[in-house]
């Protein structure tokens, strides 16, 4: 019987199957192919030659971009909320400032990755929003025009300028600031688990919340640093680590195949160590010196020590984990829903 199918034949999943067994059974008689079943697989790691799947290729920017960006959006958001409940005035500048800051320095390391300035313009260029990462750039943009000029009518508002409209700027850009930001410290890991890594893709949906809360974690730990020892930072802070805490349980405990990286090599100790720095550490000096200034600086201190450190985890078993695309291969080849 002919393997390949006759023209204008259309293909059933049982006829690929066939045609699958008896080009293996072909090869294998020829002495080329490694196995009957999936000729197409030549080797552990390789797919007609080429690695099956592509490492990520990201810089130490990258990750630095990811924790910079986080706690820059959540600050937005904060501000927004610190002015509605009339906080102090102090507290909603210094979250500006964070916002700002932080909108200022994510471009430069986007395009310290990219290489030339040129290329982060270029995607501009268009606007894809079924691409994470053209998105992702388009939220910095947004946000970026955003916490701007929020910032700067509250500036020109606390050095005695009292014209209404700078009053519904502060207001509507501090609006905006919520949403752009949000979307800005949790999209990135949406962007990790868009792609074709098996262990970013296995976490997609927990990733965007393990941001989020490290961005917030973040943020009201520099706060805590600025001198904001307030009530709201301390719960903040016990909230952050709290989560994180959480998360880290369902990291620990999923024993899949695909969730080596997070276990075992340099990716699993420096994940297991940005685990420790960002939940029960802070968590426990939280308890047992919280009323002392010493205390809550110590607890941030960890926090985001935790917090930067656990970026850089999941790039690196990002790594590790395209290296071993077994189970990937073996899910592809059952069938198999994807986790």
């Amino acid at each position: 019987m002919n393997a390949l199918p006759e023209p204008g034949e259309r293909i059933s999943e049982e006829r690929l199957q066939e045609i699958k067994r008896m080009a293996g059974e072909a090869s294998l008689a020829a002495g080329v192919a490694k196995t009957a079943a999936h000729p197409q697989i030549q080797g552990r790691d390789s797919y007609y030659g080429l690695p099956g799947l592509k490492p990520p290729v990201w810089t130490w920017e990258v990750p630095l971009y990811f924790f910079v960006g986080g706690i820059s959006g959540v600050s937005g958001c904060m501000a927004f909320v610190a002015h509605f409940f009339h906080s102090d005035p102090a507290l909603v500048r210094a979250l500006l400032w964070m916002g700002f800051v932080g909108s200022a320095l994510c471009p430069v390391l986007l395009i310290a990755d990219l290489g030339r300035p040129a290329r982060f313009l270029y995607m501009l260029r268009v606007f894809k929003w079924r691409s994470p990462m053209s998105m992702g750039v388009w939220i910095l943009v947004a946000y970026s025009l955003c916490i701007t000029p929020a910032l700067l009518a509250h500036e020109l508002m606390l050095r005695g300028f009292t014209w209404p409209l700078l009053a519904w700027v502060q207001w509507s850009a501090e609006g905006a600031c919520v949403v752009t930001g949000l979307l800005l410290a949790a999209y990135t890991g949406v962007l990790l688990g868009a792609t074709a890594n098996p262990l970013w893709s296995a976490h997609r949906r927990v990733l965007p919340a393990h941001f989020l809360t490290s961005g917030l974690g973040g943020a009201s730990a520099i706060l805590e640093l600025m001198g904001f020892l307030v009530p709201v930072t301390q719960v903040l802070g016990f909230v952050g680590a709290g989560v994180e805490m959480a998360l880290g349980v369902i990291f620990e405990t999923r024993r899949r195949e695909v969730d080596v990286p997070l276990h075992h090599g340099i990716s699993g100790i420096a994940f297991r160590v940005a685990g420790v720095l960002d939940a029960p550490a802070p968590l426990f000096v939280r308890l047992l010196w919280g009323s002392m200034p010493q205390g809550r600086y110590a607890a941030a201190i960890l926090f985001l020590a935790g917090s930067l450190l656990s970026r850089y985890a999941w790039i690196w078993a990002g790594r590790f984990s395209a290296k071993q695309p077994d189970a990937e291969f073996r899910r592809q080849r059952t069938g198999a829903a994807r986790p």
